[in-house]
């Protein structure tokens, strides 16, 4: 930006005070053509929006049905992308290309369920550490551009305190933030981080936990609501079955949030991450 383009931006703004009392609201994220569009977010706001909302989208890696509509949605998206698959690197690199912030879609050992439903590379709970180090570093290594991990069922895996420090701990040696996809309430992912050292985040809700398009809207309905009870929301959907109706429905749905209200990447949620990409005033 030009010294003749910063100064009348200035002029502007003061003007704006001095007339209405208060500067106008700038959106952290950007204007919506900066996504499925390669470009990434903007430079910080003036003033903050007070709600954030990061859409996560899991299951890339296998061509699954929704794949362009979700990666073409106007906002940006965290999407998880499963290693080993027919898609994964292609997958990861398009939605790098857009725009999008992408992490490793772990998969894990869920309590209920068949192994092969889990796809190649699993984590399953018979597994030294030695087994479970080395193939959370060829997930790593096997998707491009990752920034983040979150776990693909796991529900057995994820209350496991010995498999979750192994597969923090590699996290934090390859700077990744973890995200919890809460299949569990009994989870321990939050307090091995706090021990381990690694940024965390929590999933509030499912969009798509039933695949018709009428849950999912309630569930979008769900998630307004818990706009009003916190300033930041993570809420997960899928390619897949419900992949089309996902994207349907989230881009008709996200131009209906206020002035007060973005959409912003997972890692924008973490303080420290945030300000790196100078998201935070």
């Amino acid at each position: 930006m030009s010294i003749w383009l910063r100064l009348t931006t200035l002029c502007l703004v003061l003007l704006s005070v001095s007339l209405t009392g208060s500067a106008p609201r700038l959106s952290l994220a950007g204007p919506a053509s900066a996504y499925a569009g390669g470009q990434s977010a903007s430079l910080p706001a003036l003033h903050p929006p007070s709600k954030r909302i990061a859409i996560v989208i899991d299951d890339f890696g296998n061509r699954m049905s929704g794949t362009e509509d979700i990666l073409a949605l106007p906002i940006p998206l965290t999407v998880a992308v499963m290693p080993f698959l027919p898609s994964s690197k292609e997958d990861a690199e398009e939605a790098h290309r857009r725009g999008h912030e992408v992490i490793i879609h772990m998969p894990m050992e869920p309590n209920r369920g068949k192994k092969e439903w889990l796809g190649p590379g699993a984590l399953t709970a018979d597994m030294s550490d030695a087994e479970i180090r080395n193939r959370v570093e060829a997930a790593i290594e096997a998707i491009p551009h990752a920034v983040g991990m979150n776990n693909h069922m796991g529900s057995k895996i994820t209350a496991d305190r010995r498999i979750m420090t192994v597969v923090l701990e590699v996290c934090r040696e390859h700077g990744l933030y973890y995200l919890d996809s809460r299949t569990t309430h009994k989870s321990v992912i939050t307090e091995v981080a706090d021990k381990v050292k690694v940024p965390v985040l929590i999933n509030k809700l499912f969009l798509d936990d039933r695949y018709q398009a009428s849950h999912i809207q309630r569930q979008l309905v769900l998630l307004a609501r818990y706009l009003q009870e916190s300033p930041e929301v993570i809420a997960i959907g899928h390619v897949g079955p419900s992949g089309k109706n996902v994207a349907s429905l989230l881009r008709r749905w996200s131009p209906e949030q206020d002035a007060s209200t973005v959409f912003v990447t997972a890692s924008h949620l973490i303080p420290s991450m945030a300000r790196d990409q100078q998201i935070l005033p």
